[in-house]
């Protein structure tokens, strides 16, 4: 079992960057793949990036992120990324962090541990 905190969330202009981070527990984090999912009010969870088990690894990412958004990780530090640039408000969300053992997958259902979540929002 894994456990995940996320970090970096905050209030920020459209234009700007963010780093989210997501630190996890244990002592196998490079056995699980990871992935970031969002949530708007009021709308569905969004799968926005993922990033398979290895540093460096292989990425996926939604087309509402692609360019702007860069997930990596840190299997020595237990840590996964979200770079975030270019912010638009579109991307406010509360952002989650989550893992799955074995190979990433390209959707949230897929996905077993979640962090609580982290806020960002964006503004105009």
């Amino acid at each position: 079992q894994v456990q995940l905190v996320e970090s970096g969330g905050g209030l920020v202009q459209a234009g700007d960057s963010l780093r989210l981070s997501c630190t996890a527990s244990g002592r196998t984090f490079s056995s699980y793949a990871m992935g970031w999912v969002r949530q708007a009010p009021g709308k569905e969870r969004e799968f926005v990036a993922a990033i398979s088990r290895t540093t460096g690894g292989s990425t996926y990412y939604s087309d509402s992120v692609k360019g702007r958004f860069t997930i990596s990780r840190d299997n020595a530090k237990n840590t996964v990324y979200l770079q975030m640039n270019s912010l638009k408000p579109e991307d406010t969300a509360v952002y989650y962090c989550a893992a799955r053992a074995g190979p990433y997958r390209q959707t949230a259902e897929s996905y077993d541990y979640w962090g609580q979540g982290t806020q960002v929002t964006v503004s105009s």
